[in-house]
């Protein structure tokens, strides 16, 4: 907890930078894995995706506020939320979910109001 207190006291430069160390040794290893043996290297890039995903994002979240202080960082964060959510209704849009609903399950196909059998036409 003292960690993140210290963390938290930073300024917004020295948030970033603190940032940037663990991206800056984490690409050059995914780099360094692709040379390697393969077995190795996917090892490697497991473990460097593991690293990012769970120490990188929580950092971010404790740096983020001090992050949105800096105005070219924030227009790029605001420009990053729009792209992301215009994606994602573009995704939505093509996979046929409905935008009123706020669902993640698609929508439903329509029903026909009488069953198959009943819609044959009479045979003479």
């Amino acid at each position: 907890m003292s960690l993140r207190r210290s963390i938290e006291g930073l300024g917004p430069y020295p948030s970033l930078l603190l940032l940037a160390l663990p991206i800056a040794t984490v690409e050059p290893l995914k780099l360094a894995a692709v040379v390697g043996h393969w077995i190795t290297g996917t090892a490697m890039i497991a473990a460097c995706y593991a690293f990012s995903l769970l120490i990188v994002e929580r950092l971010f979240v404790i740096v983020k506020p001090k992050l949105l202080s800096i105005s070219w960082f924030a227009r790029l964060w605001e420009g990053f939320v729009f792209a992301r959510a215009r994606l994602w209704q573009v995704l939505k849009h093509w996979i046929g979910l409905r935008p009123d609903r706020g669902s993640s399950a698609p929508s439903p196909r329509p029903k026909h109001t009488q069953p198959f059998s009943d819609r044959r036409s009479p045979r003479r």
